[in-house]
């Protein structure tokens, strides 16, 4: 009989420490440190000859897509900001060691000239680009919504609707049709926290536009679709992520009872890029641990 495993147990439960990271914070520094799938993801050439570039892929879910994405088979580029440096040499060796070309970029993507310059470095780097991953975002906890300074709510707009509008726009000239864009929304876009009311309107914001460019885009063989996460372990919770209180047993009122991993992630990425998912478009696929998405 082949062995199955138990999901409520494959991953061990979060019992953070006390711990905080100015933001954006950094894998490295995590602890207990988040499982990206450095040993334990095998590829099996599901994504041969692709060009891929990841926003946000230095650490966390990013970082996992990268990883996995190499090891199917795809040549991969990662951006982020640049005190992300540290997280962003490991993925970069990651990529490398799977064989694939990896190209690291640097820059802070609120910033349309970085948003063009990006996929502009990647094209040029890989020859063409055929799948695209909007996931880079900034998450930071106020109480209430009238301590949401106007800097920081701009900020969190720009980081993550406004980044992942200008990449797309910069990117469509390049794409052909079989190339997948997907953008990673997230469980708030559908049930928000209070402490995160500018996340989440930015999730939601993601997880519409992924679903009106689908349509847009399906006649020309090109699909879009989003990812919905649920609490998952990485640098953005202790990085003013989330209140400190809510450390604390993180994940675990989730129905199966912890936080998920960003390797529990990569292959709902790799599914939704793949020829496997040749048709699927305008969909988000919740990966929340049992929390239902509409």
């Amino acid at each position: 009989m082949a062995d199955i495993n138990d999901p409520r147990t494959l991953h061990p439960k979060i019992d953070p420490p006390q711990q905080e990271q100015p933001h954006p914070g950094l894998d490295k520094r995590l602890e207990p440190k988040a499982d990206l799938g450095l040993e334990s993801y095998e590829g099996n050439g599901r994504l041969t000859g692709r060009k891929a570039l990841i926003t946000g892929g230095d650490s966390g879910i990013g970082a996992a897509v990268a990883i996995a994405y190499a090891r199917e088979g795809a040549d991969v580029a990662i951006s982020y900001l640049p005190e992300e440096q540290e997280d962003a040499d490991v993925i970069i060796k990651a990529i490398e060691d799977a064989g694939r070309k990896a190209l690291a970029l640097p820059g802070d993507l609120q910033e349309l000239a970085q948003c063009e310059k990006t996929v502009a470095d990647t094209v040029e780097a890989f020859g063409g680009l055929d799948i695209l991953v909007n996931n880079a975002s900034r998450q930071i906890w106020h109480d209430g919504i009238g301590n949401i300074p106007d800097e920081d709510f701009d900020a969190t707009m720009k980081s993550n609707v406004y980044s992942s509008y200008r990449v797309t726009k910069a990117a469509l000239p390049h794409l052909k049709p079989g190339s997948s864009i997907i953008f990673t929304s997230s469980i708030q876009a559908y049930q928000p926290s209070p402490h995160l009311l500018d996340y989440a309107l930015t999730k939601a914001a993601m997880n519409n536009l992924s679903k009106g460019l689908a349509e847009q885009l399906a006649p020309e063989g090109i699909r879009v679709n989003a990812v919905a996460p649920g609490p998952v372990w990485t640098p953005l919770q202790p990085s003013h992520g989330q209140p400190p209180e809510k450390l604390e047993e993180f994940g675990q009122h989730s129905p199966l009872g912890r936080a998920g991993q960003p390797a529990e992630l990569a292959g709902a990425y790799v599914f939704l890029a793949s020829d496997e998912a040749s048709f699927v478009m305008g969909e988000t696929l919740g990966v929340t641990g049992g929390t239902p998405t509409p």
